[in-house]
Order: structure tokens, then sequence, then C-alpha cells
């Protein structure tokens, strides 16, 4: 039987084995202790439940994170159609377009193939404080690299654009001119082929060493590390490769963010131009997630969500003081959210504000809400996130 330890055990141990455990100190390991309390957020509405009524969505409770990898009964779940259920035994994914060979894998020739394992973050673009941040996780992910694929199949030379189909689909309305149309849509997303072949997507049909739940997009999803969720793609039945640029749904009319450049911002001012954007790589988060009272002094828990690009520092600030450096987690990797403890000493009874920024190695710093007030559209909120917590 293979021996059980904690994550923090497994972290110190690694850390030993390397000769650095003496130079990193004890709060840079979130994991908490047993003993430690956890301090009562006063920011929560009180009707907040993780998981929707109508069965569409799952958020995860922050405040029960307690190590870099999310649960795989508690990683967040959303979808816009039904949720298929799949014969595994049956499935095959089919590969279609501009291929010199084009063809159909089932699940077992993908787990035939070379894996690969990815611990990767993400959060749905429309995650916010109105949903407490529960819209993301982290995960460690086992699949088969895109691009081996897409090589074994052949991309003829015109092949500009890859297209995912999940197998899920429902009605839609598509406004073209001043008709609405009510049409069957199938859920599909793309990106161009010089992203496909990079290194990093997957196509994965496992999570935490487990296979896909049906709601994690069971048998297998596209992963792609440092993006939204909506370019995750679940329950994968095509994959398909054109020349011009996909124009579904999904890609085109929604998941689009408008911007305010110049001028005052107002609509009404002919200085200001609106650009818009495509929903896609992941703008730089930090999120207070945890506070716990650990003898003598108080642990800060929070996350991280970016694109990959290193992070040069996190800081946390405490009611009107100074912003103070946060540690990062030594088990964090390139695209997974990215762990950072405060340790709070001397804090007084009563309520205070905790807020935390990011600031990554190419010089971006995570906006405050009035900073991010020229985005004129919901998706892709990164703004820093006050908190409200009651020191007893």
């Amino acid at each position: 039987m293979a021996e059980q330890i904690t994550r923090r055990e497994t972290l110190l141990r690694g850390l030993a084995a390397t000769s650095v455990l003496a130079m990193v100190p004890d709060w840079a390991t979130p994991a908490l202790a047993q003993g430690d309390t956890d301090v009562k957020f006063t920011d929560i509405p009180a009707n907040f439940n993780p998981n929707n009524p109508n069965g569409t969505t799952r958020l995860l409770d922050i405040r029960k994170i307690d190590g870099l990898i999310t649960p795989k009964d508690q990683f967040f779940a959303i979808r816009h159609f039904n949720a298929p259920e799949i014969d595994g035994a049956a499935y095959k994914l089919k590969f279609s377009g501009m291929m010199n060979r084009p063809n159909e894998l089932s699940l077992a020739e993908l787990k035939a193939m070379r894996s690969t394992e990815l611990v990767a973050g993400y959060e749905c673009s429309g995650n916010s404080p109105r949903a407490m941040q529960g819209l993301s996780s982290n995960g460690r992910w086992t699949g088969v690299r895109l691009n081996a694929v897409l090589k074994q199949m052949g991309v003829q030379p015109k092949a500009r654009e890859v297209v995912f189909f999940g197998t899920d689909r429902g009605d839609q309305e598509v406004v073209w001119r001043q008709q609405t149309f009510k049409l069957q849509q199938q859920f599909g997303r793309s990106i161009t082929l010089e992203n496909a072949m990079k290194p990093e997507p997957l196509l994965a049909y496992a999570l935490n060493g487990q296979p896909l739940a049906r709601e994690q997009g069971f048998p297998v999803r596209l992963i792609m590390p440092g993006w939204y969720g909506v370019a995750n793609v679940k329950w994968l039945s095509e994959v398909h490769l054109q020349e011009e640029r996909y124009l579904g749904n999904f890609q085109a009319r929604w998941y689009r963010t408008l911007r305010a450049v110049g001028g005052s911002g107002q609509e009404n001012d002919p200085q200001t131009q609106f650009v818009e954007s495509e929903v896609t790589h992941l703008r730089l988060k930090s999120v207070i997630a945890r506070v716990r009272k650990a003898g003598d002094a108080h642990q800060i828990l929070g996350f991280v969500l970016n694109d990959g690009t290193p992070l040069k520092t996190v800081e946390v600030k405490i009611d009107n003081g100074p912003w103070q450096k946060a540690t990062l987690d030594p088990a964090n990797t390139e695209y997974s959210w990215k762990l950072f403890t405060y340790r709070w000493e001397g804090a007084t009874p009563g309520e205070h504000t905790i807020v935390s920024r990011a600031t990554d190695a190419s010089g971006a710093v995570q906006e405050t809400e009035a900073e991010l007030g020229t985005k004129k559209t919901f998706l892709e909120h990164n703004a820093q996130f006050p908190r409200k917590v009651m020191i007893a």
C-alpha cells in the first residue's frame, strides 16, 4: 500500500531532499495546521450557495482551499447546454477538415499514445466577486499533447484555424441584421493553428489521476493552459482544421470584451473609442481566499491566476496600511494558480479590510476596480478584490 502523507509533508520532504528547506520559511507552505481556526469573512452574502439550484453551475468555496490541487469533487463546473452522457467504450474523437489523414480515435487509442501531465488552473471569464471568485480551480491533468495528434494526422499547408466542437448542444438565438433565428447550436470554440501547435494544449482524459467526471467533460476535453475556461472545450466530439476564421456563437458573438480608450470613456464622447477583443488568455488576478488564526498571528492565504507569465510580486494590504510582500508557494508551477501567504501580526479586534495585488515580470500590475472602469462588459473581471474579516 502506498504511504499516505499530507501535501505539506510531501513538499517539506522534497525541499529537504534538495537542501533548500532552510531557505524557505514555515509560512511559505500554505497547508493549514491542525488547531488553526478560520476567521469569519463578513462580505459573503447570506444567500451564497456554491451549487446553482438548476444544476448548471458548481462553485468552488475558496474558503476551503488547502493546497495547490483542487479536489476533483470540488472542482468548479459550468455549462451552457446539456451535460452529455457519453459511453467511453464507444467514444470516437473525430479529426476532420484540412488534414492529410483525417481519422477517428477512440479513448483507448488516445490513452495508448504518449501521455503528459500538466498542472493548470483557470477560471470562467465571468468569474468575479458576484460568484465570490468561486468559478476557478486548479488541477493535475493527464492527456495527449494536441500538437502530437495533429502532426500524426498531417496538417495541410493552407490550414489556419483549429475548431473544437463539444458534444453538448442546445437552442440559441442568432441575430442577423434585423432578424432573429432560434437555431440548434453545438458548442464550439477555435484557436489559431499557431497556438494549437504549441506544446501546452492538451487533449485531457484525467483529472488528479482519475478519469474525468461527467461535469468535467468526460471522456475527453481540451485544456488550454493560461486561457479562460471557455477555451477549454469539454465533451470533445470533433477537432476540425480550416482556412477561414471560425465564427460560431461562442466565438464571434459571446465572450467579447468592450473597453473604452481615450477621452472621458463615456459612450457619448466622440474622443472615446470602444475597442472589442476576444476572450482568450487569463488576465492577471489575485484573490484573498482564506484567513486563519495560527498561534499568536494570522495567516492570509490567496491565489493568483494569470497566463503563465512569471510573477514579480504579490502584495497584501491591511486597512489603510502599506503594501507588504507576500510569500509565494514553492510548489506553484508555470500554469497552476499561484498560492501565496502573508503572516499578519498584531491584528486588533474588529472588522478589517484585506486586499491583494499581483505584479508580473512584464510590469503589469493588477488594477483596482476604479481603474478597470474603462471596461464596459462584465467578462474578464480581474480587479483587486478587497475582503472584509472580523477579528474576535
